[in-house]
């Protein structure tokens, strides 16, 4: 049965109809150690860290007497083989049609498994499985690529029990469609700093150990008080290590272990490793953490061309707000053999400075980078974390191919509808009343054919699991 999430769903991906048409009327890893588990006794301790976010010494102290670390810059772009900027015969991007009133266009990109045609909506599948929508339901509402957590798989059920069963297209039955990993790094920073909202609503402070939460430390400009407890996630050169959110054991995660993964699930697109530094950060920790991201993104590209097994890797911009290190991160990434181009890193406080972002990055990612031949028009834009309404009409507009979230499945969950005329909250007793009157009355789907506001409504205060279905 196709109930409230996948009329969401539908209208989401419905969405984009309309700008297409918009658009197009202008006239104008074999068996590997993917995760490194540490344990408390192990002697051999990572590399030191070069990030004040490690440190839990208060910025008012003396300058701390450790060896300053540094680091040789990331691989120049002359250092990867030639044959690795060849054009892949098993993913490309083809332009159907470009607008001549804006960045927005029309498109398809060619996977092993299936079509992805842009702009699009690319759901979440956190675990594998999208929050009370089967993929057969998502297919039918016209889903065709699909984002997995690897962060997730990789501590439930475990990379080995993925790969067993051929990959994850295999493990979730879903063989002919296209599917995106990340590389799990997201997931892991957000324990440091929790969500996008916590962090907003923080200033920026770290998250502490149970216990600690009133001996936080700010990293907004150094400050903060010095706490006993050590934060979440440490940072260094080789990678970030944490604690399993399911039974606390340590983990290290590198760029190569991330792929490793991720080469052993087989989805069609591939993220590398990357640093995702808060929205409240010290320019010279913003610094440092762009560069080391180049360095991880790197080492994730040399680890993914060792045997490419027909996947797609897209590098991640970051730079935060900050327009020079965006540019920068821009222009080195894009130099590198990389198949797509994938916007992440704090990307504004709210949906204004979003929008602001790329009505200044975009234009640039429409030419090639000074000194380099790379065809940046000729390869496909994410969005990585969102896709509100408000953000996919101005993304689409600045030339953005797709763009994840959550939201759509979130939103049913907790009660609200997307339709043609604007959002329903069925929690609302507004609606207990409203028989033979369908969510949305232009929607073909099941749920709006065969079932009335007043009986969702009844579903989702008697919480019935069925509502979620």
């Amino acid at each position: 049965m196709i109930m409230a999430l996948t009329t969401t769903m539908r209208r989401h991906n419905m969405m984009m109809y309309p700008i297409l048409q918009r658009i197009s009327s202008s006239p104008h890893r074999h068996r590997l150690v993917h995760f490194s588990t540490v344990s408390d006794s192990d002697t051999q301790t990572p590399p030191p860290t070069d990030s004040p976010d490690s440190s839990n010494t208060d910025s008012s102290s003396k300058p701390s007497s450790k060896k300053k670390w540094s680091h040789p810059p990331p691989p120049d772009p002359s250092t990867f083989p030639p044959s690795t900027f060849e054009p892949r015969p098993f993913f490309h991007f083809e332009l159907i049609h470009q607008s001549t009133k804006s960045l927005a266009r029309v498109g398809r990109i060619h996977t092993p498994h299936g079509i992805i045609d842009t702009p699009g909506y690319v759901a979440v599948a956190t675990n594998g499985a999208l929050k009370g929508v089967d993929f057969r339901d998502a297919d039918d509402c016209g889903q065709q690529l699909v984002f997995c957590n690897t962060y997730h798989l990789m501590l439930q059920p475990g990379v080995d029990v993925v790969e067993g069963a051929g990959g994850l297209h295999e493990f979730v039955s879903r063989r002919d469609r296209p599917l995106i990993t990340d590389s799990g790094g997201f997931q892991v920073f957000s324990l440091a700093y929790g969500s996008v909202h916590e962090e907003l609503s923080t200033g920026g402070e770290l998250k502490r150990a149970k216990g600690s939460s009133k001996n936080k430390t700010s990293h907004t400009n150094g400050g903060g008080s010095a706490s006993h407890s050590p934060p979440p996630v440490k940072v260094t050169e080789e990678g970030v290590l944490f604690r399993s959110y399911r039974d606390g054991r340590k983990f290290l995660l590198t760029p190569e272990s991330t792929i490793q993964a991720q080469k052993a699930f087989g989805a069609d697109i591939i993220i590398p490793l990357d640093e995702l530094p808060p929205y409240h950060i010290d320019p010279q920790v913003l610094l440092e953490s762009v560069e080391r991201t180049h360095r991880w993104e790197a080492r994730s590209l040399n680890e993914h061309l060792k045997d490419v097994k027909e996947q797609a890797m897209y590098c991640v911009i970051h730079g935060g707000m900050d327009r020079g290190l965006r540019k920068k991160s821009m222009d080195y990434l894009t130099s590198l053999p990389f198949d797509g181009y994938a916007i992440g890193g704090s990307l504004g406080k709210n949906g204004d400075e979003l929008m602001e972002l790329l009505d200044w990055m975009m234009p640039l990612l429409n030419e090639n980078a000074e000194g380099s031949d790379v065809d940046r028009k000729s390869k496909p834009r994410h969005l990585l974390g969102i896709a509100d309404e408000p953000s996919i009409l101005g993304a689409v507009k600045n030339g953005i191919d797709t763009m994840d979230s959550c939201y759509p499945t979130r939103l049913s969950r907790h009660g609200t509808l997307l339709t043609r005329k604007g959002k329903v909250r069925i929690k609302s007793g507004k609606y207990s009343k409203q028989y033979g009157v369908p969510i949305d009355e232009e929607c073909g789907c099941s749920t709006c054919k065969q079932y009335d506001r007043a009986y969702l409504w009844h579903l989702f205060k008697a919480k019935e699991p069925v509502f979620m279905t």
